[in-house]
């Protein structure tokens, strides 16, 4: 009785063997294999002449193959690409049949899903400054590492200071029109860049700010405006966009609107009438026409961002 139940045993890991041998024979048959010379294959077809060329590639990090860490330093191209025989090995001149595809990259006309395009991406760039990229808007948004940045040339734009707004246009379309407003931050002049205030990576704060706050972002730049104050302006402690309109604005200093009309907003009739100040009011004989002309109310509340002086109460010293 034992020997037959050892013999049915042996029997039964003979047939699993088998079944094993034969799945795996039948994985490499089906599963695409690398090509056998790496990029020389593909420059056969990709040179400067081609519709898709990658000779720049040559020139950049990413082809340094004496790096370890380098796509070319381990399985070239189809280190990103993936294997790539099939697709390699059709003939140039062969119409009747369509090419076996491989991993393309961007969002717009690519078949290779966003996620898996990252992916290959992060495989190498998942380090701190990447951190916060999963779950930002940007991802979320199935935005592709290739809409932004540019891999088979020497010069990505989006790492330019001066260039990168015009590749964050491409989809903020809202915030181009704006910055082209009279009064604005210095992004067409070169000046500053979307990444000045942005983390596009991804970071824990409302719009994806590099700093932990708004205010904390402006006050790089604008630290004049970051206190402590002895007289304390509310609105300008809680929100610069209170009365900023960070990305464009028509009014002076990017305003969202022209005083007196933005200080009536909060300030009631305490002090001052609340009423509506228009045109009828700028007779040399109205009391009032100053509260028009000029800074209007900064003409005499100029300190309005908040004042160290003991007499400051009213920010007008």
């Amino acid at each position: 009785m034992r020997q037959r139940r050892a013999y049915a045993i042996a029997a039964l890991l003979f047939l699993i063997s088998i079944g094993f041998t034969v799945s795996a024979q039948e994985s490499e048959e089906t599963s695409p294999t690398y090509t056998d010379r790496g990029a020389d294959r593909c420059l056969k077809c990709h040179d400067e002449f081609s519709e898709f060329p990658v000779m720049d590639i040559f020139k950049t990090k990413h082809a340094e193959s004496s790096d370890p860490r380098t796509p070319f330093a381990k399985l070239q191209c189809e280190t990103c690409h993936g294997p790539g025989s099939e697709h390699a090995d059709m003939a140039i001149d062969d119409d009747e049949e369509e090419r076996p595809p491989i991993r393309d990259f961007g969002h717009r006309g690519a078949e290779t899903p966003v996620a898996e395009q990252n992916a290959v991406c992060l495989s190498c760039h998942d380090d701190r400054h990447r951190n916060d990229w999963r779950g930002s808007a940007h991802q979320t948004g199935q935005v592709a590492c290739a809409d932004c940045h540019r891999i088979h040339t020497t010069h990505d734009p989006v790492l330019t200071p001066s260039e990168e707004p015009q590749v964050c246009f491409q989809c903020h379309t809202r915030e181009r029109s704006e910055s082209y407003r009279a009064s604005s931050h210095p992004l067409r002049y070169g000046l500053m860049s979307c990444g000045s205030c942005h983390e596009p990576h991804g970071s824990l704060t409302e719009s994806m700010l590099r700093r932990s706050t708004l205010n904390q972002t402006c006050y790089e730049c604008h630290a004049e405006k970051r206190g402590p104050f002895l007289w304390e302006h509310a609105p300008v402690s809680e929100d610069c966009t209170h009365c900023h309109q960070p990305h464009g604005s028509n009014h002076p200093a990017l305003l969202t609107q022209r005083a007196p009309l933005l200080c009536q907003r909060c300030h009631s009739q305490a002090g001052h009438p609340s009423i509506a100040f228009t045109g009828d009011l700028l007779s040399g004989a109205s009391p009032t026409a100053g509260l028009l002309l000029g800074q209007s109310c900064m003409n005499c509340h100029s300190q309005v961002h908040g004042s160290n002086h003991p007499s400051g109460v009213n920010l007008k010293r």
